[in-house]
């Protein structure tokens, strides 16, 4: 079988096309990580009117973002933070355990893709330090719900961002 020079032309082309698409680059991998949002009182507490608020901002301000996995704690307060962005799309949450923090990060760090993680005040921030990124300062626990940590995993190294959405937290 002979192929004209237009068709080589063509061939060529999209090996070349194909080759490009097939060179290794990295897999983004970017996580997303914040606290609950504000919760009632006692034992494994639902999220107040203004935390409800806050979850549904949490998936409007994320709901772009690509997210492929979202992994909150077992308690309802993280559960809630979480169901509103998962809701909007579609992706299960899935459970993780935080008394075992080393382990989860290095979960985090074979995945690639975008994640969504919901833990708390004292989670977050460890957990942002274990991936190789920057935690910044304590959150204060009874009154800051507004922090949302971008950690991006390069071949260069981490990238953290700190955003901040819905109501600032006004120290």
């Amino acid at each position: 079988m002979r192929l004209s020079r237009r068709s080589l032309i063509g061939f060529t082309a999209a090996l070349l096309t194909l080759a490009a698409c097939s060179s290794h680059s990295p897999p983004e991998r970017t996580i997303y990580l914040v606290r609950h949002a504000e919760k009632q009182a006692g034992d494994d507490p639902s999220l107040t009117s203004n935390g409800a608020l806050r979850a549904a901002l949490l998936a409007k301000t994320l709901r772009d973002a690509g997210i492929v996995r979202i992994y909150s704690t077992d308690y309802a307060r993280t559960r809630e933070t979480a169901a509103p962005i998962a809701k909007t799309i579609s992706v299960p949450v899935t459970l993780y355990d935080p008394s075992d923090l080393p382990a989860f990060a290095d979960q985090l760090k074979a995945e690639s893709g975008i994640t969504l993680v919901v833990g708390h005040s004292n989670t977050t921030p460890a957990l942002v330090e274990l991936l190789g990124g920057e935690p910044g300062t304590d959150i204060n626990e009874p009154a800051e719900y507004d922090r949302l940590y971008v950690v991006r995993m390069q071949d260069d190294g981490i990238d953290t961002e700190l955003r901040r959405y819905g109501a600032p937290y006004q120290p």
